[in-house]
């Protein structure tokens, strides 16, 4: 086993250690959460296997809530018999791996026969500590909310719940080739909205969905922007330093795609809207450079090698350069490095891939679906396509190859927006929702 682990195992056995219960904290502000993640880790690559937006989201919301003095311990699936029971993953926030079901090979579909054992363990984890050890519950995605209004419920504390994507609003705008949400999930669904205290909703728009699709109530909805972590996404030393460290000609064209591989995000779209640009303009291929940064993901792992074939046939493998998923310092540079990122997706509940570029300085092609809307200044920042026409996001493109001035121009207006969603005031919005869910009591049992 590495040092590392062995010094990440010390630490969480130190936390072990059973405490006093605290003085309630100021504003009646929750000392300690339990944050449930069942089918993915925090600790997780994002943009490989089921890990992306939400991952991102669970680590940076927790580390800053942990910062304001809301200490956290994230629940996740222990998916390797090496991993530790615990993990420090920041100060202030721990990760626990719970034993529930095979810990290899094990599809996010089959999940649900697993998540009577993750109760089981969450449970035991409470019961080693003093009574009152977690003042509140945070589920994150409908599995971990089958679990939250459980444990909540026995618990005698408030559920809060953020759902990151709906079955019923996928179901309503799946992409070509992609597999139906299963009527299990939106049973699920239905039960945690009818649990739960209160319902995080990246935008204004997930909030009417809740209410439309779900009956959520509207007192039970609040509305809580996800953020960016600016002191990783920022302008930094510019495209030039960035394309440098790449290996990207300093002269290219070069439209981005970040995220996991899956038709759901439709990086399809990019590639058929750069091959009638090339079609259109036959000498732009000389300094198109069209980099697909993720792996396959989802539905998109039945035929992962479906976009490399697509590129093919489109006879465009000489342009596109397909990486796997890094870390989020190398995902900085990319974003630097790209002239424009493209964010074509059929769903998308906020967008975080967005704004991480726009951080960075580099102006959004995306879909108008979801919360890019609220994520792009429209014609400031980047610009919104509606639907899903190759045509449409050729056109958006075609732009900035005319103008290679509106990149930089759009691009610094895109820095001045993504500085309004530092992880920061997420955190204090978060903790202030928390506090009145725990004025407010504690989560229903669904019937």
């Amino acid at each position: 086993m590495s040092q590392h682990v062995a010094r990440l195992q010390r630490r969480a056995g130190a936390r072990q250690v059973v405490r006093p219960l605290r003085p309630p904290a100021a504003e009646g502000r929750p000392r300690r959460v339990a944050m449930l993640s069942v089918h993915t880790s925090p600790l997780h690559q994002a943009g490989t296997g089921d890990a992306g937006g939400m991952n991102v989201y669970i680590v940076e919301l927790s580390t800053c809530l942990a910062r304001l003095g809301v200490e956290v311990e994230i629940f996740t699936r222990a998916t390797s018999a090496a991993l530790p029971p615990t993990v420090e993953l920041a100060p202030g926030v721990l990760v626990r791996h719970v034993d529930a079901g095979p810990y290899e090979g094990l599809a996010k579909e089959d999940l649900p026969r697993q998540l009577c054992a993750f109760t089981h363990g969450v449970l035991t984890t409470e019961a080693a500590h003093r009574p009152g050890h977690y003042d509140l519950v945070h589920s994150h995605y409908w599995l971990s909310g089958s679990v939250g209004w459980r444990v909540a419920q026995r618990w005698g504390v408030p559920l809060v719940h953020t759902m990151h994507t709906m079955a019923k609003v996928k179901n309503a705008a799946l992409a070509e080739g992609d597999v139906p949400e299963p009527a299990a999930r939106i049973i699920g669904e239905s039960h945690v909205v009818f649990a739960a205290d209160r319902l995080i909703a990246n935008t204004a728009e997930e909030a009417h969905d809740l209410a439309h699709h779900y009956g959520a109530r509207a007192g039970q909805i609040a509305v809580v922007h996800p953020g960016v972590n600016l002191d990783v996404f920022r302008p930094a030393d510019g495209r030039a330093a960035a394309r440098r460290r790449l290996g990207l000609p300093q002269d290219a064209f070069v439209p981005l795609f970040a995220g996991r591989i899956q038709p759901l995000k439709a990086p399809d779209v990019l590639l058929r809207a750069a091959a009638r640009l090339v079609a259109d303009d036959p000498g732009l291929r000389r300094r198109l450079v069209l980099p697909i940064v993720g792996g396959p993901s989802g539905s998109g792992l039945a035929k992962p090698e479906r976009l490399h074939k697509l590129a093919a046939r489109l006879g465009l493998c000489d342009v596109v350069r397909f990486q796997p998923p890094v870390t989020q310092q190398e995902l900085a540079d990319w974003y630097r490095a790209a002239t424009v990122l493209v964010t074509p997706s059929y769903s998308e509940s906020f967008g975080l891939v967005a704004l991480e570029a726009q951080a960075c300085g580099t102006p959004v092609v995306a879909a108008a679906v979801g919360g890019l809307p609220v994520a792009v200044r429209d014609g400031v920042t980047g610009y919104l396509v509606r639907g899903h026409d190759p045509a449409g996001y050729a056109a958006a493109l075609r732009r900035f190859v005319d103008v290679p001035a509106l990149a930089r121009d759009l691009g610094t207006a895109a820095a001045r927006h993504a500085r309004d969603f530092g992880w920061g005031s997420a955190a204090s919005a978060m903790a202030a929702v928390y506090s009145e869910a725990a004025r407010r009591g504690h989560a229903a049992e669904p019937a």
